[in-house]
């Protein structure tokens, strides 16, 4: 399992701009947390693209900001990173304190297709980037066989991790991938961009495999910060909400495999302490890794104990192979991500945008576009208000009232559907409080009061009728809505019916005061 985690996290530290090291302290401090205390067991945590990607503009604009100083500090973004991550880490605690975990349920099916659609795409535009090369401070397309040899290393490595599988599963088909493109430039002698000389380009010395240490450093950064704690907190916000989001995800798929329940709330909590510490020991972050996960729960990893190992064993590479990880082609991390956006990117919704509700196809698609322009978090959040909205139309249109007279005259008027903020004006619309008899009863067997809103409307057309001179039963209301109403105004008690013999009545109202 370890060794699955090498590749992703030093492409996803590069897709961050930062340096490999970085994320792999990152998915190790990740992993060993979120295996110890997280709320799902056999779950693996690390360095992950949905979160990378948000990073990439407040990391650049630290750097910049770092190089304009009279006294340059380089890597400013790094260290800026260190203590978003300690706000990220904040905010996911108080998530799971607050109990929010639960409400991960409330994302349609449609939001989250939309979403890893989106994740998709923003990692492939990410990779475009190393297809470039610069030269006096200006990036231009590779061409001849420049271009032609990375391509020809970056399929090779995609053809490798996409057949090896069909041979055999016990192997990291990515880490195979890699070692095979790294021996092959070696032994021709190919001229190609390696992460050693990526870093040294960037400024940097190496790598330097050791234990992660304490970054002092960063609480003297934040006085570079300045005018831009607004980008800090925003980004600690996104990266928060997506970290949760995707974590939640993969624990709810986990849960579902394995045919257990994990603890949402407990995982928010551990994905939290495990941002801390990375902002404190220099890693880049993270959250739960689909892959990773479902790749250490088939493997039989459902314990603790599966996540701890793969940490441990992912630490003794950086404590003993940083200096083979120098010698990994750019080509063939740029062949892992494309595979990942080939593995991330669902498409099965091409094959069903036709075939479901018009309204979730444009909740999908936008959901992707906003991923894409905007950002991960921006785009859950506006596809679940979307999903809101049209649920709540559906359900406005669905109230009904069948209308009878018993035999003493009076005439009842059933409603059916829920009454709720979007379902009042057809409430009011289908009562004739002029031409109805002296009696009348409103019997709510088949519907329920949802909120103030349709509380107030009953409150309205009932007035009415005693307005004009009517008298006026409510029957079948539920418990806490009868509460309401007396508690406003004590007159309520006599125009509502408590005992009712029938016992569909009572069944609905006992399973309501379960369910709370």
């Amino acid at each position: 399992m370890a060794l699955a985690l090498v590749p992703e996290a030093v492409a996803f530290a590069f897709v961050a701009g930062l340096d490999p090291l970085v994320g792999l302290y990152g998915a190790f401090i990740m992993g060993i947390i979120t295996s110890i205390f997280g709320g799902r067991p056999g779950m693996i945590s690390g360095a992950t693209g949905a979160m990378a990607v948000v990073m990439v503009h407040m990391i650049q604009e630290g750097n910049a900001v770092g190089a304009a100083l009279d006294q340059a500090i380089p890597n400013l973004g790094l260290q800026w990173l260190l203590i978003t991550l300690l706000i990220v880490g904040v905010i996911q605690i108080f998530a799971g304190i607050m109990k929010l975990g639960k409400f991960v349920r409330l994302i349609p099916h449609p939001v989250m297709m939309g979403f890893v659609n989106g994740l998709a795409i923003v990692i492939f535009l990410s990779q475009l980037g190393m297809f470039k090369e610069t030269s006096n401070g200006v990036s231009t397309w590779l061409s001849g066989s420049e271009l032609y040899i990375m391509l020809g290393l970056v399929g090779l490595t995609m053809a490798i991790m996409y057949l090896l599988p069909k041979l055999t599963k016990k192997i990291p088909s990515a880490l195979v991938a890699i070692v095979i493109v790294t021996l092959i430039v070696m032994g021709l002698g190919l001229e190609v961009s390696t992460i050693g000389s990526f870093i040294k380009d960037g400024g940097g010395s190496g790598l330097d495999g050791g234990l992660p240490t304490f970054q002092s450093q960063i609480f003297g950064m934040t006085q570079t910060i300045g005018p831009h704690w607004g980008l800090i907190v925003s980004t600690a916000f996104i990266l928060a909400a997506v970290g949760l989001i995707e974590s939640l995800m993969t624990l709810n798929l986990i849960d579902e495999i394995t045919d257990t329940r994990g603890s949402g709330n407990k995982e928010c909590v551990a994905q939290g302490m495990g941002n801390i510490l990375s902002g404190f020991f220099g890693g880049m972050g993270g959250c739960a890794m689909i892959g990773q996960s479902l790749i250490n729960v088939e493997s039989g990893g459902r314990g603790r104990l599966s996540g701890i190992v793969a940490a441990m064993t992912l630490l003794s590479f950086i404590l003993f192979g940083a200096f083979l990880i120098e010698q990994i082609p750019i080509a063939a991390l740029v062949g892992v991500m494309f595979m990942v956006v080939i593995g991330t990117f669902a498409w099965s919704s091409f094959r069903i945008l036709n075939k479901i509700p018009v309204p979730d196809a444009i909740v999908l698609i936008s959901v992707s576009l906003i991923t894409v322009f905007a950002d991960l978090a921006i785009a859950v959040i506006v596809g679940v208000i979307m999903s809101a909205l049209v649920f709540a139309w559906k359900n406005a249109t669905m109230i009904r009232a069948r209308k009878r007279v018993k035999e003493d005259g009076t005439k009842v008027y059933e409603i059916w559907g829920p009454l709720f903020f979007g379902s009042v004006q057809n409430f009011n619309s289908k009562f004739d409080v002029k031409n109805d008899p002296d009696k009348v009863e409103i019997d709510f067997i088949e519907s329920k009061v949802s909120d103030h809103s349709g509380i107030e409307a009953l409150r309205g057309i009932a007035n009415k009728y005693l307005d004009a001179g009517k008298e006026i039963k409510i029957s079948h209301l539920s418990p806490e809505c009868k509460k309401l109403l007396v508690t406003a105004n004590p007159k309520w008690e006599n125009y509502i019916e408590h005992h009712v013999d029938d016992p569909r009545y009572f069944v609905v109202t006992d399973k309501m005061d379960l369910e709370v």
